[in-house]
């Protein structure tokens, strides 16, 4: 059962639909990357593509972003995400698009301080939602993208962005990229 690691809502554990195949990211990749991310949660606008418990979204929430959309295309597991903003009491602040992301992509409203991408580690690296990010200006000027892979993969060059930083946890990866000027 994955937990909010820090901030107003620490301590809270988030509940994962029965029989989900949800992988939540694990608790000490969360704290570290909040750890990287803490000076710009603050009030920043922060895009979950792919985002399962949505616990990455409420952890955004609790340590201070302005404004959080979580994006899943499992309907189930979308209203169990949507149950725990309810519950928590965070709607204000947090909203759940239950869709595919590249369709999700096309309704949600943009800029976006932090993106983070977390698909299933089998899948390809997910080159055309990177591209529609840009396409669609749903980036902030100096947006940081977080994309979790498995920490065996190497990544291709990604068109339109550069890498700022890599880190590996045991079998995760984050990569840390930055949208380059058009």
């Amino acid at each position: 059962m994955p937990k909010i690691t820090g901030g107003q809502l620490g301590s809270r554990k988030l509940r994962s639909p029965k029989g989900s195949t949800v992988r939540p990211t694990p608790g000490r990749v969360k704290e570290a990357l909040f750890s990287i991310l803490m000076q710009r949660v603050e009030g920043a606008s922060v895009l979950d593509l792919f985002a399962g418990t949505g616990a990455i979204g409420i952890e955004a929430v609790s340590r201070g972003a302005a404004r959080v959309v979580c994006v899943e295309a499992d309907r189930t597991i979308a209203r169990a995400i949507e149950e725990a903003v309810e519950e928590l009491e965070i709607g204000r602040t947090m909203s759940v698009v239950g869709a595919p992301a590249e369709r999700a992509l096309y309704r949600v409203e943009g800029p976006f301080d932090i993106v983070y991408l977390d698909p299933p580690y089998a899948s390809d690296v997910p080159l055309h939602l990177l591209g529609l990010l840009r396409e669609r200006r749903l980036l902030a000027p100096e947006a940081v993208i977080i994309y979790e892979h498995a920490a065996r993969r190497i990544l291709p060059d990604i068109p339109g962005y550069r890498s700022t930083r890599e880190e590996v946890y045991g079998d995760v990866a984050l990569a840390f990229l930055a949208a380059e000027a058009p």
